[in-house]
């Protein structure tokens, strides 16, 4: 009786998978053309390359399976001696020279000008943390972090997935099209890799080296990529999109950031509440410290402690702050202080000391932040 239990459960189990509606992943094998005349030309070199190992490999499984079949012995075929062979030796190396150099040519052609980086309308740096992006622009007075936005409801199967799932960020890198664009690469803690496939651009960001590459894009539109190294337990977590915008809109897109960074400057000499701070701070935790301690400050034991009743937190502000600064030595606690403004930095110091029952009732000025990095 349980021998058919367990056989009618196997047969049901079998026809709920057949039945079922398939959810397949990408099928796409091939690497993508891109939108920009490099990406163009490295899928076509590489599409080139490919047919030239099918023929290859189509004569070479030809010959081989027509001399096994016309060359069997049960038909009294005997074998050639043509041991040492010059000629025999002459064409199985000048053939195969003559195949290297007709890749090797165009091959080289298209290296020459993903190196070729000089010249660029715009410097942007990229500086990989775990898990985010920092970018630079060099010369214009913008600088931001670029931050996963995907919901966590999404990433714990609470709600269901959107169609950009670990693809979105709260602030994509905009460039604008038809100009050079060089990124210079560098990591703060491990190594990392920008990568976004439609742009053929792909670089690791190593700390301590500034690494180089470049794109000239020629369609508007949003194009995304992710880290393509393993830098740790959320790598997966690192997305890149770029929005490629006509050069006008580009320029009001630049303008606009340039004047909300002056007014963020401005927000260090205001005198703040403690409930602006910490409405302020519930946001900064969600998108710097939530990945690591949990949005319910419970933390992931014993790599990543918990916030909530945590000493750090309930002991006095100014060590609190001091960690959030400088992080921990010989943990995973990175150094905030050049990651937030002073306005973040005490935004989320009062949050995580008033949040989750920790109740400490007191909160700092962005002022005071300033004088405590500066007595460093």
């Amino acid at each position: 009786m349980r021998f058919l239990t367990r056989r009618w459960c196997n047969l049901t189990a079998l026809a709920a998978l057949l039945t079922a509606t398939p959810a397949f992943a990408e099928w796409g094998l091939n690497m993508p053309r891109g939108v920009t005349a490099v990406s163009r030309e490295i899928y076509d070199l590489h599409m080139t390359i490919f047919w030239i190992c099918v023929v290859i490999g189509v004569v070479v499984f030809g010959v081989m399976f027509w001399s096994i079949l016309h060359h069997r012995k049960s038909q009294g075929a005997k074998a050639s001696q043509f041991h040492e062979s010059t000629t025999v030796e002459i064409i199985w190396t000048v053939v195969p020279f003559v195949i290297l150099v007709g890749m090797a040519v165009p091959a080289t052609s298209s290296l020459i000008k993903i190196y070729d980086s000089g010249e660029a309308d715009l410097d942007i740096k990229v500086t990989g943390y775990q898990w985010k992006w920092h970018y630079d622009y060099l010369g214009k007075d913008v600088s931001f972090f670029s931050n996963l936005s995907t919901p966590r409801d999404e990433i714990y199967n609470r709600v269901p997935k959107n169609e950009n799932y670990l693809l979105e960020v709260d602030e994509p890198v905009v460039v604008p099209i038809n100009k050079k664009i060089r990124f210079l690469l560098t990591a703060n803690d491990v190594i990392h890799a920008w990568w976004v496939p439609e742009l053929a651009t792909k670089r690791d960001a190593i700390p301590g080296f500034i690494n180089e590459m470049w794109t000239r894009i020629e369609e508007p539109g949003i194009y995304r990529g992710q880290c393509a190294e393993l830098c740790g337990k959320d790598h997966g977590f690192m997305p890149i999109v770029v929005d490629a915008r006509p050069q006008a809109e580009y320029e009001a897109w630049l303008l606009a950031k340039q004047e909300a960074a002056r007014a963020e400057a401005e927000l260090k000499d205001k005198v703040w509440t403690r409930e602006e701070l910490y409405a302020r701070g519930e946001q900064v935790y969600a998108k710097a410290c939530a990945a690591c301690h949990q949005i319910n400050g419970e933390g992931v034991a014993p790599t990543f402690p918990g916030l909530k009743a945590s000493p750090y937190v309930k002991g006095p502000i100014e060590a609190h702050v001091d960690i959030v600064v400088n992080g921990k030595p010989g943990t995973m606690m990175a150094a905030f202080g050049p990651q937030l403004s002073e306005v973040d930095i005490a935004a989320v110091v009062t949050y995580e000391r008033n949040a989750w029952g920790n109740n400490m009732g007191d909160f700092i000025q962005p002022l005071k932040i300033v004088e405590m990095k500066a007595a460093k």
